[in-house]
């Protein structure tokens, strides 16, 4: 069912109505739609294209660069660039902004996105992504770096593409969370998934269980009752899946149901979080809660939290509204010593959970 072959441009037209900032937001979301659809026949080639492998060089955390990385940073860029609606941009794979509009600050928006998520499975062919964060540019001057720190629930537009057996284009303009379908035939996106809904439970959970030891007891609390199942607390078998692509497994989420955690942990007490508040974090969250979920760091909303460089990291709580607020009451309890087994001196010094 393709709901009356809808396409994108046509949803965008109906949902984006009223005003010229509107009308520019959505000729900027087809824009967007392009380049991923350059993205996707990239990484459909796979060896055949040249684009696998990686790079004698690295981004700005520090993170080796994939050929397809880099290729899908300047696909987007040249995009930007040449449609006009954008006066600067944020990525992952660029240290600093980048300012588009070589004139007075015309360009209506400011772009951040993570231009391929998930490299790691690039060359075993495993599904990627590229998630993208829509915010308003100041008028009258060129950006800095300021105007895109804004809290996460003032984002104009968020979504991502992922890049599977088919392209899905999902978004969100803060009326639901809409997914589009890539019909290779035509070159069109088409809306398969109006209104997605992300269950409130869900027996699955996704999180890498390598870093356990690492983890913060609540986050450990959380997960042995999900392991243990039938017979402990929760009443109810759990699965685990870890695809390590956020966009994949938030998808999956999307799909059916499911939390996703990359909690704060010990590995490297340098960092607050894995994942990136401003390419990751924010719009996937907006995704999440546009389609009934929740998104929190565990102790916090992630769409309200200040951010402080455009490169901040936080941990990262993701999925079905009631597995979430389960997680944060366990954070709180911790926090507020009324978790008695998991803040007891007796389980900090001799449970194999203890940090």
């Amino acid at each position: 069912m393709h709901q009356g072959r809808t396409t994108l441009s046509k949803f965008l037209i109906q949902q984006l109505k009223g005003s010229s900032e509107q009308s520019d937001l959505a000729a900027l979301l087809v824009d967007i739609a392009a380049a991923v659809k350059a993205i996707s026949a990239m990484t459909a080639k796979g060896e055949l294209g040249g684009v696998l492998g990686s790079l004698d060089s690295t981004n700005v955390q520090g993170e080796t660069q994939k050929k397809l990385d880099v290729m899908s940073d300047t696909a987007f860029i040249n995009t930007f660039a040449m449609g006009g609606l954008v006066a600067g941009l944020a990525s992952e794979e660029n240290d600093d902004i980048v300012e588009i509009d070589p004139g007075e600050g015309a360009g209506r928006f400011l772009a951040v996105f993570d231009p391929l998520d998930g490299s790691s499975n690039i060359d075993v062919n495993v599904s990627v992504g590229s998630i993208f964060s829509v915010l308003r540019a100041p008028e009258g001057r060129k950006p800095e770096v300021s105007d895109f720190l804004v809290i996460g629930r003032q984002q104009l537009a968020a979504g991502y593409a992922i890049y599977g057996p088919s392209t899905m284009f999902v978004l969100t303009v803060g009326k639901g969370t809409h997914g589009f379908t890539l019909d290779r035939e035509v070159g069109n996106f088409i809306l398969t998934h109006p209104h997605m809904q992300v269950p409130a439970d869900t027996s699955e959970f996704a999180i890498n269980a390598s870093n356990e030891r690492f983890w913060e007891p609540p986050v450990q609390r959380y997960v042995v009752e999900c392991k243990n199942g039938k017979t402990d607390v929760r009443g109810r078998d759990f699965n685990m899946r870890w695809i390590a692509s956020m966009v994949a497994d938030i998808h999956r989420i999307l799909m059916r149901g499911g939390v996703f955690m990359y909690p704060r942990d010990t590995k490297d007490p340098s960092k607050a979080g894995r994942l990136r508040l401003m390419y990751e974090a924010n719009p996937m969250s907006m995704v999440i809660e546009q389609a009934g979920g929740l998104g929190s760091t565990g102790r916090e909303r992630i769409l309200d939290i200040e951010p402080g460089d455009i490169h901040q990291r936080v941990p990262v709580v993701i999925g079905s509204r009631n597995e979430v607020e389960r997680i944060e009451k366990y954070h709180h309890e911790y926090d507020s010593g009324t978790d008695e087994k998991y803040t007891s001196p007796l389980f900090q010094e001799r449970s194999l959970y203890a940090n």
